[in-house]
């Protein structure tokens, strides 16, 4: 083969492999075909708090294995707790899928939060957006530092996704006057669909998710519907803020009426149930680890042990790595002192009802406090009591000042007088006997 032919063969095989790959590229699927295309639908529903988070890390992570488009958050809330919705914040900037929030009916407090930290807000006509005070249990305003951090944290979720933050402000804020949108001061920021949309806060708004994914040009992809596990509704139901105290509470009342029970019994299980319930949420929602749960089964072991060793030391022990382990678990640490002191109010309140009521006593004491008494009933004596000496008449056989010694029936007894002297070979007459402790007194001379 020549030098021509050598140069003209490579150049028709380059051409070739071009071309080659050329039909490759035109073959293969491309990410913006709809036809493979994948969205997920993920509702967040009812209260937020720290077993949403689990679940929704779940789902977008689901979502990012299977290279989804888009994941669609179904919202109708009414808020929840500020820590859950800061990490679930977090958790949606974090991801690479675009996310998107459909406001199905409301999306309040950390609701909104939550919206504001996704790409894009939709809602349904009549939907609610917004009223983000931060409050605590008794429905106060919180403290000026954590009412700080609210503050600027809406702000920042706002700027990320180029919206005005002072709308995200005036939503959390009171002080803040924007009486153009329905806020003047002293009232908090709540918008409707229509005025969302207005101050760039909605894209738009669609009567149901359909409509929407229609919009959105994903009518032709795969929808992923995520629902929640069993294990998952469980564990968001007992991380709760109002069922947290009710379950420790529960759990300090059984444990108390089995102080009064003798072995181990129904209360006692009751109490551990409630424990155990306790630890399985935060295990599922991903606040407790295995190590928190090892210290709790050892804090109980502990406690068991009590009933069938002397002392109160495992006792003591165990209650202590019971209450720490109560504290690892919770992130809220303020939020798990409160509940544990309604638990210790409440297993007060049973002792008193269980004493002061039902006279009841903790059989629990009786390995550690000596409740036996040596009653003469019982057969214990400390002394010989000679009660049938009472009456006997005999003669003092020396002086009695006041003790001495009498014979009474050819028997010495040491004995002591009514309180007077008594001469030797007086004539005594028994009138007491206590024990070892014989009294006599002289009877009288008559033939004086």
């Amino acid at each position: 083969m020549g030098e021509g032919e050598r140069l003209r063969f490579r150049r028709i095989l380059i051409i070739f492999s071009f071309l080659f790959a050329f039909i490759l590229m035109m073959g293969a699927p491309s990410k913006g075909n709809t036809d493979h295309e994948i969205i997920y639908i993920v509702p967040i529903h009812e209260t937020v708090e720290n077993g949403l988070y689990a679940f929704l890390n779940r789902a977008i992570q689901s979502a990012e294995e299977d290279q989804a488009s888009a994941i669609i958050f179904d919202i109708d809330t009414p808020g929840g707790a500020v820590d859950a919705a800061g990490k679930i914040g977090k958790l949606l900037t974090s991801t690479n899928v675009k996310t998107i929030s459909f406001v199905n009916k409301q999306a309040l407090s950390a609701g909104a939060y939550i919206s504001l930290n996704t790409d894009e807000i939709y809602m349904s006509p009549g939907s609610t957006f917004g009223s983000a005070a931060i409050i605590d249990h008794q429905g106060n305003t919180a403290g000026k530092k954590v009412e700080s951090y609210w503050f600027k944290a809406m702000e920042e979720a706002a700027k990320q996704n180029n919206r005005d933050p002072k709308y995200a402000l005036a939503m959390a804020d009171e002080s803040v006057h924007l009486p153009n949108v329905g806020a003047p001061r002293g009232k908090l920021l709540t918008l409707g669909a229509d005025e969302a949309k207005k101050i760039n806060y909605s894209e738009g708004t669609f009567n149901n998710i359909d409509e929407l994914i229609k919009h959105l040009g994903y009518e032709n992809a795969k929808v992923h519907k995520v629902e929640e596990s069993f294990a998952e509704k469980l564990a968001r139901f007992i991380t709760h803020p109002v069922v947290i105290p009710i379950l420790l509470s529960i759990a300090s009342l059984g444990l108390v009426l089995e102080l009064y029970s003798p072995g181990f019994g129904v209360a006692g299980f009751m109490g551990l149930t409630a424990l155990l319930l306790f630890f399985y949420g935060h295990l599922v929602a991903g606040l407790a680890g295995y190590e928190t749960l090892i210290l709790f089964i050892i804090g109980i072991g502990l406690i068991i042990a009590e009933f069938f060793l002397p002392g109160a030391v495992a006792g003591l022990l165990g209650v202590a790595a019971v209450l720490g382990s109560l504290f690892l678990a919770s992130e809220n640490v303020i939020h798990m002192g409160i509940s544990i002191l309604i638990a210790i109010g409440v297993a007060i309140l049973a002792l008193i009802l269980m004493v002061k009521v039902f006279g009841k006593k903790m059989s629990i004491f009786k390995k550690i406090i000596l409740t036996d008494a040596t009653k003469t009933e019982e057969g214990y004596v400390s002394n010989k009591s000679r009660l049938e000496l009472i009456g006997l008449e005999g003669y003092a056989l020396t002086a009695l000042r006041p003790s001495g010694t009498v014979v009474i029936e050819d028997e010495r007894i040491d004995v002591v007088s009514e309180g007077g002297f008594i001469l030797k070979d007086a004539r005594v007459r028994v009138v007491k006997a206590e024990g070892s402790r014989i009294v006599v007194r002289e009877i009288p001379n008559l033939d004086k």
